[in-house]
């Protein structure tokens, strides 16, 4: 059975100058509960920079695989359309990205301390943090600019 490729035909990425093979859209944060909701689009055979997650998460696999390497590059896990993972915060440095397709991975990042992302050098020293600040800017940019809205409707 072929698995049809989620339509985001209606989804403005955004990237980051620093962070080459990924864009992002952001759903939600809410500050007090410290939760950031966003959909990741990992370029197909390619990589994102070695990190680390600083806040425990849930993610669900939308299209195509997400691989998963070591900080030594080799290949550790390959998470297929519709898995479902719930991670915990400070795990071990790897770097992910899509498979023969980009993958489209929904992140929702649960209580939040300071960081989401802590981005590493090969060496494993910090180089650049993401955190609710840094997603709450991107949202208000996607508002901002009427992006947002072409995704979002009231609850029922």
């Amino acid at each position: 059975m072929q698995i049809p490729k989620f339509d985001e035909s209606n989804i403005t990425w955004r990237t980051l100058d620093w962070l080459p093979h990924i864009a992002f859209f952001v759903y939600k944060v809410d500050e007090d509960n410290r939760i950031v909701d966003v959909v990741f689009k990992f370029a197909a055979n390619q990589r994102v920079m070695l990190h680390r997650h600083k806040s425990s998460y849930v993610t669900l696999v939308m299209q195509g695989e997400l691989r998963f390497y070591r900080q030594d590059g080799t290949h550790k896990e390959t998470r297929p359309t519709g898995s479902y993972v719930s991670g915990v915060a400070n795990g071990e440095p790897h770097l992910e990205g899509g498979g023969d397709e980009d993958a489209i991975v929904f992140f929702s990042n649960r209580n939040i301390k300071d960081a989401l992302y802590e981005f590493l050098d090969d060496s494993g020293n910090p180089v650049q943090v993401l955190g609710i600040a840094d997603f709450k800017a991107e949202l208000e940019e996607q508002v901002a600019t009427g992006t947002y809205e072409k995704v979002t409707s009231k609850a029922a």
